[in-house]
């Protein structure tokens, strides 16, 4: 790529970020270097640039550069999901279920990184377990803990229920704290789905609850699906992993949102 003249170099940071994002549309993905050469500026201009542009969920810091935010128009099955990054979803689980205490009423989403907390909630007294996921009714199935699934229409694919089937039993519910998956979160877009009736479970859940905490791997920022759950300010804490961006950390802290980063065991 050429470098741009001075005068080209002269420009708010607006068109300069324009420019940007144009360059990510055909290239996906771009270097600090190809930038600098691109834009005629400075290292640490293109990662000013790179951080408004994530800050507005246009686009996402990667190592030594910058990739556009994905737009994810569907998302991966149960099975597929279960062999993806298992140190990270270890490590978010055990934070995430640090936060239960005993005699809790608990609200689990769907999701395998949630279904992962299972074997540490075995260690507090008192529980009643709410969910929508038959993988942890599964795992609850040997244990006394109470347990209530929310019913609704089956998602063969992730075992789980949805829909506003599920919404309407969870309307009659108060939980203690709920847990809230993700396959696509931003700050600019917050918790995006591309199934509308995950919508329904998930509002509810969080209608419900005196906490709600959502529970994501850092690999799933950035990207976007069409519908929207909830903006990430809804969420009392945020539990990810440690390979979250220090730009999108600062980001998210910076709206007064918690957040917990969970250093996997390699």
């Amino acid at each position: 790529m050429a470098i741009t003249s001075d005068s080209e170099a002269r420009v708010i940071p607006d068109q300069r970020r324009e420019r940007l994002m144009r360059a990510l549309h055909r290239e996906k993905v771009l270097s600090v270097h190809q930038l600098t050469d691109l834009l005629g500026v400075s290292h640490m201009t293109v990662r000013r640039d790179i951080a408004v542009l994530e800050q507005e969920g246009l686009a996402l810091a990667v190592p030594g550069g910058v990739r556009l935010a994905t737009h994810a128009i569907s998302e991966p099955s149960r099975d597929d999901k279960s062999l993806l990054r298992p140190e990270q979803k270890s490590a978010i689980a055990a934070a995430a279920a640090a936060r239960v205490r005993d005699d809790m009423v608990v609200y689990l989403d769907a999701g395998t990184t949630i279904q992962a907390m299972v074997p540490l909630l075995l260690e507090r007294t008192g529980l009643t377990i709410v969910t929508n996921d038959f993988g942890i009714v599964d795992a609850l199935a040997r244990t006394s803990i109470p347990t209530i699934h929310t019913g609704g229409r089956v998602d063969h694919a992730n075992r789980s229920t949805i829909g506003s089937l599920g919404a309407l039993v969870l309307a009659q519910l108060n939980t203690d704290i709920a847990f809230i998956s993700a396959s696509s979160w931003s700050l600019a877009r917050g918790v995006t789905t591309p199934e509308p009736s995950k919508v329904d479970v998930k509002q509810a859940a969080m209608r419900g609850t005196a906490e709600s905490v959502l529970v994501a791997d850092s690999s799933k920022y950035g990207s976007f699906s069409v519908y929207k759950a909830a903006e990430l300010k809804a969420f009392d804490v945020i539990v990810t992993d440690t390979e979250l961006s220090d730009t999108a950390a600062e980001a998210i802290t910076g709206r007064g949102i918690e957040l917990t980063l969970a250093l996997a065991t390699l």
